[in-house]
């Protein structure tokens, strides 16, 4: 029965800190599956989406936390409880996903790793089977060092997650495991392989006046674009920093533009406000969400492959050839 209940201790806490650490790296993508959890074809509780985001912290924190603290042995009695709590609740959200086919990914592990619907909800069986194992022989757990050590030791690991925090969502996830990642080719993102959907589907850049402009931006050489998937939520004080990096860039022979899924009327404010010197085009909100979280954010391409991406916040330090 120990080695059981130790091996479902290893199993479990390599659970949740993966699970917790892939989105503790990209806090807003867990923020934007919560929106999606949230909406009125979902769950209907439109009045929480405003609070995705902290709620969303909140909840990666307990669970990278709760991981950490079952493999060190620290507080195990309130520990396998607080997960099997948490776990009661995943296990009813990923079944109403799977079974109302509400949610196509839940978001367990960011955009690390992809499970279906059921595939995600019988994750959790096995997880909860492992940690009712854990609360009804909480006794076998003990502290892998001192009853100080481990205590300092969960203390410690969650300022410095908190630090993790704070950084990516001042600047840009320190992992990215996302389609449009720097390096990654999106021409070839958006081929089909065999019977699989291409992971990059939703990418069409498209004029003011309704032009499909995909392929000819994806096949030039030095391409800038400043991503804003929604105007009325950007930094407005990050346009100053825009500002700087688009005149720059146009000066070193770059094709800049502004990219979101707002009105047009809301960029010709910003642009004149401003004094920006770039055009504007149309994407996906979703998608756009997805190449970057920032708003704005810059990206750069070169023959479609991501060259780099900033959040507007380090606009100085982005490198123009």
């Amino acid at each position: 029965m120990k080695l059981l209940i130790h091996i479902s201790r290893v199993f479990v806490a390599a659970t949740f800190i993966f699970s917790g650490f892939v989105k503790l790296v990209d806090p807003l993508g867990s923020a934007y599956k919560f929106e999606e959890y949230f909406g009125y074809d979902v769950l209907n509780m439109e009045f929480l989406i405003p609070y995705a985001l902290p709620f969303s912290i909140i909840l990666i924190l307990i669970e990278i936390m709760l991981g950490v603290m079952l493999l060190l042995g620290y507080l195990p009695k309130v520990t396998v409880w607080s997960l099997l709590g948490i776990i009661s609740v995943f296990l009813f959200l990923t079944w109403y996903s799977a079974y109302f086919d509400k949610v196509t990914d839940c978001g367990c592990f960011g955009d690390a790793l992809k499970l279906s619907s059921w595939g995600t909800f019988y994750k959790n069986i096995v997880l909860i089977v492992f940690i009712l194992l854990l609360v009804l022989k909480h006794e076998f757990i003990k502290p892998l060092f001192s009853l100080n050590t481990v205590k300092w030791t969960s203390f410690l690991s969650f300022f410095v997650f908190l630090f993790i925090t704070y950084y990516v969502l001042v600047h840009l996830p320190i992992i990215d495991f996302r389609p449009y990642a720097i390096g990654k080719s999106i021409p070839e993102g958006m081929e089909y392989i065999g019977d699989e959907d291409p992971p990059i589907h939703d990418f069409l850049l498209e004029s003011v006046d309704g032009n499909d402009l995909t392929e000819e931006i994806l096949a030039k050489q030095h391409v800038l674009l400043v991503i804003a998937y929604n105007l009325s939520k950007s930094d407005l004080q990050g346009f100053s920093n825009i500002k700087m990096i688009t005149d720059a860039a146009i000066d070193k022979g770059y094709t800049v533009y502004l990219v979101s899924s707002s009105m047009i009327e809301e960029y010709e404010a910003i642009k004149n406000d401003f004094n920006l010197n770039i055009e504007m085009l149309f994407c996906d909100g979703t998608t756009l969400k997805t190449i970057i979280r920032a708003n704005p954010g810059i990206v750069t391409l070169d023959k479609g492959i991501v060259t780099g991406k900033w959040s507007w916040i380090d606009a100085d330090s982005v490198k123009l050839k």
